[in-house]
């Protein structure tokens, strides 16, 4: 029963928010396991140039991470994730009309460019619907949910891959945006709450001119190369460096999964603040600095021997993953301003997405290309960043306004319950006690 209330979410907006996370990951896992066979196989399109489109489709993504993300403090952060999700579904559906590399490109810019916005005003709906001192664990909930839905989508999605025929790949990706759809329709069951008074304080380039979050954003996206270390640079190091069997990486690649599913909850305990944000992710970094150490000592050992290093380096990381996570999303949300949450969120999204494009080359250059050494060289790049983090924390949260001038300076918001606007707070409190 324990374990039972770290994985299902409480009932109210928490709960709301995981089903429809459920139902959007579920199609993310089948776009990822099926879309670039597809390109390459059913459109004819090659490795190269769709790698070359993705590329240019994640820059173009970057670009409306902030925009979406002052449209939904504007607007109400409901409705625009309803919008950008729902579009993301359709756009995934139109990949079945793609037949050559420019409208790929086109079609894949628009998908991932809905993907930000998507995020960016996702993130910001977390900052309205659930009080403050919840968010962290919120948060969570919903990255266990993550893990649970590409998991299943990847699954699914294999079907297509086994029957490797046009039909089953675009049927798949109907499905997938489908799967989209329903979970931006799910949001509806949430209120809206938008900003009724323009401030300049609000204005589009607000986050831009914040340089102690620009900081903690650019720490945490070192930070979180830590997925492409797992994803990218240990499957490339075991099959050229050690003597374990490839077949180790799945089994890593389970554990990790499993461990983020059970206990992303529990590590979120204690980092909801400011200053336990800063602790986790210090701590983050000492033990993904570890990690990699360890998984350095793979190479060079006897097969068994590897298989155990490995295995203890991925336990490692994990716990390192697990507290990045809570760390993060307490300095995302604490260190932004209420009426700004989403472009705050968007900038610190993008952050993620610059790092998620730099860690192959980075890992490219210093695990595989160096070896040993720069396993060590990454640790380090790690270790500093977690340990620098709370001085910069402290900074930011030195600058940000006393609460009662928060609460003094707030505009204005409306709430909309799907039946009409009614000027005042959200029941927020009531909503997630529910």
């Amino acid at each position: 029963m324990k374990l039972l209330e770290h994985l299902v979410p409480p009932q109210g907006p928490v709960r709301v928010l995981a089903v429809s996370n459920l139902a959007r990951t579920f199609g993310n896992g089948i776009l990822l396991s099926v879309s670039v066979l597809y390109f390459i196989r059913s459109v004819g399109i090659s490795p190269t140039r769709v790698g070359l489109g993705l590329s240019l489709a994640a820059a173009f993504g970057m670009l409306i991470s902030i925009p979406a993300g002052h449209v939904a403090d504007r607007l109400g952060a409901r409705n625009t994730a309803i919008a950008f999700v729902a579009l993301q579904g359709a756009l995934v559906c139109g990949y079945t009309f793609v037949g050559g590399f420019t409208s790929f490109v086109v079609l894949a810019a628009l998908v991932v460019g809905a993907e930000a916005g998507a995020d960016a005003s996702r993130g910001a709906l977390v900052a309205q619907a659930v009080p403050r001192e919840q968010r962290v664990k919120a948060r969570a909930y919903l990255r266990s949910v993550t893990n649970i839905g590409i998991s299943l989508g990847t699954v699914v999605g294999g079907v297509a891959l086994q029957l490797n025929t046009g039909a089953a790949y675009r049927t798949m990706l109907l499905v997938s945006g489908a799967a989209f759809i329903l979970g931006a329709l799910l949001f509806l069951r949430l209120h809206n709450e938008h900003i009724t008074r323009h401030e300049e304080k609000a204005s589009v380039g607000l986050v831009l001119k914040d340089r102690p979050y620009l900081a903690v954003t650019a720490l945490t996206a070192i930070l979180a190369m830590n997925d492409g270390l797992l994803t990218v640079a240990l499957p490339l190091w075991i099959a050229d460096r050690t003597n374990a069997p490839v077949a180790v990486y799945s089994a890593i690649l389970l554990v990790n999964t499993i461990m983020v599913i059970l206990f992303q909850v529990r590590a979120s305990a204690g980092a909801e603040t400011v200053q336990g944000g800063a602790r986790a992710l210090r701590r983050s970094g000492l033990l993904l600095a570890v990690c990699c150490g360890v998984f350095a000592l793979a190479a060079g050992a006897p097969a068994w021997l590897a298989v155990v290093v490995l295995i203890v380096g991925a336990l490692i990381h994990v716990l390192g993953e697990l507290l990045y996570a809570a760390g993060s999303w307490a300095l995302a949300y604490e260190l932004a301003p209420e009426h700004a949450q989403g472009q705050y969120q968007g900038l610190f999204g993008m952050g993620g997405k610059v790092a998620k494009m730099v860690t192959p080359a980075i890992t490219a250059v210093l695990i595989i290309g160096v070896g040993r050494p720069g396993w060590l060289i990454f640790g380090a790049l790690l270790f500093a960043a977690g340990a620098i983090t709370p001085f910069v924390a402290r900074w930011a949260e030195r600058t940000r306004p006393p609460a009662r001038e928060v609460a003094a300076a707030a505009p204005a918001t409306t709430v909309d319950s799907g039946m009409g606007s009614v000027p005042g707070t959200p029941p927020r409190q009531e909503e997630a006690a529910r």
